[in-house]
Order: structure tokens, then C-alpha cells, then sequence
């Protein structure tokens, strides 16, 4: 699809540096593709809400100390 935009140039040469990416086209294309993988893991996690238990005796700082041993 053609569409034309007006996107700052110091944003978009942020993100072809950041990216790595050549040219305009592809690192707007990037963006909108995370974008969209972005927003299903969202919903994953809210999915979750309601079906993951807490445990009040988990105790972390003990973990991490019988895993340095």
C-alpha cells in the first residue's frame, strides 16, 4: 500500500542508526511489524490474568542464593 507520511527526520535517522536498517521504507516497515507482534503479547499476558497463583512463602532471595553455590 502507498501511503505518504510526514515523519520527523530526526526520529527516522534515530531509528535507521538504531535498526540498522538502509532505507526509509524498511525501517518503517520494521516498526509496524513489532508494533503488531508487540500488541499479541500483550493479549498473551492478559490472558493469563486470574490464572497464575501466588505463592506468599515463594522466596526469591533464597533462590538466588542456592543457585550461586
Amino acid at each position: 500500500m502507498r501511503t505518504n507520511i510526514d515523519i520527523d527526520d530526526k526520529t527516522m535517522q534515530e531509528a535507521m542508526r538504531s535498526g540498522g536498517f538502509k532505507t526509509k521504507k524498511e525501517t518503517v516497515e520494521a516498526a509496524l511489524k513489532m508494533l503488531a507482534r508487540q500488541r499479541v503479547s500483550y493479549q498473551r499476558i492478559l490472558a493469563l490474568c486470574g490464572k497464575v497463583d501466588f505463592d506468599p512463602v515463594y522466596d526469591y532471595k533464597s533462590m538466588r542464593k542456592s543457585r550461586k553455590a
